[in-house]
């Protein structure tokens, strides 16, 4: 199958949360995948296969590669990926890198995360420094299991999405 845009994404936690999004973002006549990988090697290894496999039986697709920051130079990183399309395809990419991780983005919409967990007080908790500016939370992955306790990144992005409100998050 043809498709307009590709997401070639770090991990599946990040794929729940644009699955969820994205429709309500991109208009139906444009037809987009979401393919997730297994962290940071597998995305770097996969890249110039997905982007060759595509260029023979898809030769306009657009990608976009997302991943997290974590403690990475951001700047290094994404021109390391950069480079990496480069070596493999003349395809268009554009590589966005999540201020250091997913979580973040939670943090700066708790609302949504107190929708997903029945926790009402817990969006009450936006206004706290260090809720204002998520991003500069050095573990949001961490922060967000001191207040709840029972997440998992793996399948709970899919509980937080669906709540998420796109102009109101803190998370840049």
């Amino acid at each position: 199958m043809n498709y307009d845009i590709v997401f070639l994404l770090e991990e599946s936690s990040i794929k729940n949360v644009l699955e969820e999004l994205l429709p309500k973002l991109i208009p139906p006549e444009i037809s987009y995948k979401c393919i997730s990988h297994q962290g940071k090697q597998d995305l770097a290894k996969s890249i110039p296969r997905k982007l060759k496999a595509f260029k023979n039986s898809s030769p306009n697709t657009k990608f976009i590669i997302v991943h997290d920051q974590d403690s990475h130079d951001c700047q290094k990183l994404k021109k390391d990926l950069g480079e990496i399309c480069q070596n493999a395809s003349d395809a268009q990419v554009l590589i966005r890198i999540i201020c250091h991780e997913l979580e973040s983005w939670f943090l700066g919409d708790l609302a949504a995360v107190a929708k997903a967990y029945n926790l009402n007080s817990l969006g009450q908790k936006q206004n706290k420094s260090k809720y204002r500016e998520p991003d500069q939370l050095n573990s949001a992955k961490q922060e967000l299991t001191k207040l709840v306790k029972e997440y998992y990144a793996g399948t709970h992005s899919k509980q937080i999405a669906p709540h998420l409100f796109l102009t109101e998050n803190k998370s840049l």
